[in-house]
């Protein structure tokens, strides 16, 4: 396949978008039938980062910057940056440069499988990144590669557009397609959490609010006072 920079993709709504940032990663996966997460070795750079919002998709040759340049020209405001090299990579291929780059061009983050350097001038910033490393290895701008094509960042699909959620728990990919639905399920998650967390708070027990005395009984788990008596 041709090396190609596609200009123009669809976004999902801003408002949607917006939702399920609020709702967070660990909702939003299990929203949508606990898919789409990344790998756990994806870390955020400092502990408040967090984001929500459409991929714009960097397919790059490990320790190769030049295309996460490219894909600069055609970022949105509000804009995230799925950087996915070619092959394994450690090399710090971002840096606070860069990010100041991304910051005059509205792009409100980056998600990379591979390294970032100059993370106290990132996180001074609060420029949110998640990546597989740290390192102070340089990269080069040398190689041709692609942007806004799909791409597998730390074992995810993603399509140009799919919102990436990211917070304290990982990084989730959620298909523009499915955006409206996934957000309405969390939504609708979200809510039943809040009754479950008031009912454990009040000292009701999951055993009971979740039903799972019998799922104890179907394993054949025994209550004994002591080593020589049942009782039930």
């Amino acid at each position: 396949m041709r090396d190609k920079i596609v200009r123009h993709i669809e976004r999902p709504a801003a408002d949607l978008v917006r939702l399920l940032g609020q709702l967070g990663v660990a909702t939003v996966h299990e929203a949508q039938g606990r898919t789409g997460l990344m790998r756990p070795y994806m870390r955020a750079i400092y502990p408040a980062a967090r984001l929500a919002a459409p991929a714009i998709t960097v397919s790059s040759h490990p320790g190769d910057n030049l295309m996460i340049h490219a894909a600069l020209e055609v970022c949105r405001p509000g804009d995230v940056l799925v950087v996915a090299p070619v092959a394994e990579s450690t090399d710090g291929m971002f840096g606070e440069l860069l990010a100041t780059s991304c910051r005059a061009h509205g792009v409100v983050g980056l998600v990379i499988d591979a390294g970032v350097r100059d993370c106290a001038d990132l996180t001074a910033m609060a420029f949110p990144v998640w990546s597989k490393a740290i390192s102070a290895q340089g990269t080069v701008k040398a190689t041709a590669g692609s942007v806004n094509i799909d791409v597998v960042c730390a074992g995810a699909l993603v399509h140009p557009g799919d919102v990436i959620v990211a917070d304290q728990d990982g990084v989730v990919v959620v298909a523009r397609s499915d955006v409206r639905e996934v957000a309405r399920l969390g939504d609708e998650r979200r809510a039943k959490e809040e009754r479950a967390r008031q009912r454990l708070g009040e000292g009701e027990l999951g055993l009971d609010l979740y039903s799972l005395r019998a799922k104890l009984r179907e394993l054949g788990v025994q209550y004994i006072d002591s080593e020589g008596a049942k009782t039930e």
